[in-house]
């Protein structure tokens, strides 16, 4: 009991930063990443939200990080990924990171600007240095922000992307493609934005019809028959004359 006791009372001891990373059991980069994850798409552009549990910069010295992001974006077909790191320091005080990883200039420009001028809700984002092309690291001023009330912001971001790549009326068309070309590759690139929450939320698919649901020409696909007041009449007054007729029959 002792022993029990001076082992809970030094990790008590511990940084929580500390405690964070050590519940990370020799996780690799894409299983960290997809422990919570939730995804957002338009128009064939998806974007990865992962919840990650630890220091950023303890995150940013994993070995081979970039090629694992890489990695991680192509196996899942992801555009870019934002990572959102929390722990807790020594003070038991939430720290709260981002770390937005695209390969493609325009679009994480776009997500950054967007999440930098954001009012509704305040970021307050202090940009971090670091070395890895490809991304950029934020401090988070307001822990209030969770990942929930970044979604919005983050749908806003591709929202403000695909305006800023249409082609505005009365400008010349791009050199080498037409605007329906642009127009039959946004089509082909997928539906209307999704919720921001994972597929997982959505309401499920309706069960197929059964090839065996319908009977060739039945009655019943042109409607229900018509009736006339007129057989209606004449249907009551045969089963009244047979139900007279066995009566009679009867007394006899």
């Amino acid at each position: 009991m002792r022993l029990i006791s001076m082992h809970c009372t030094r990790l008590a001891n511990l940084p929580s930063s500390l405690l964070t990373i050590m519940s990370y059991p020799r996780l690799t980069t894409e299983q960290i990443l997809r422990k919570d994850q939730k995804t957002i798409h338009r128009q064939g552009t998806k974007v990865a939200i992962s919840a990650v549990y630890m220091d950023l910069e303890a995150f940013l010295q994993r070995p081979n990080l970039l090629a694992d992001l890489s990695a991680f974006c192509q196996a899942h077909s992801y555009d870019a990924l934002v990572a959102m790191t929390i722990f807790f320091n020594a003070h038991n005080e939430p720290v709260r990171q981002l770390a937005i990883f695209c390969p493609h200039v325009a679009l994480r420009m776009m997500i950054c600007e967007v999440l930098e001028r954001s009012h509704s809700p305040p970021l307050k984002l202090t940009p971090v240095p670091n070395t890895h092309p490809n991304l950029q690291a934020y401090l988070q001023g307001n822990t209030q922000v969770s990942r929930k009330k970044l979604l919005p912001v983050l749908q806003e971001a591709l929202s403000t992307y695909f305006d800023s790549t249409k082609i505005p009326s009365g400008q010349p068309e791009t050199v080498g493609v037409s605007r329906e070309q642009v127009d039959k590759d946004l089509d082909r690139a997928g539906h209307a934005l999704i919720s921001g929450l994972s597929q997982d939320e959505e309401d499920p698919p309706l069960p197929p019809t059964p090839m065996n649901s319908l009977v060739d020409e039945c009655p019943l696909d042109q409607g229900l028959p018509k009736l006339s007041a007129e057989a209606v009449f004449e249907k009551c007054s045969q089963i009244s004359l047979s139900q007279s007729t066995t009566a009679s029959l009867s007394n006899k």
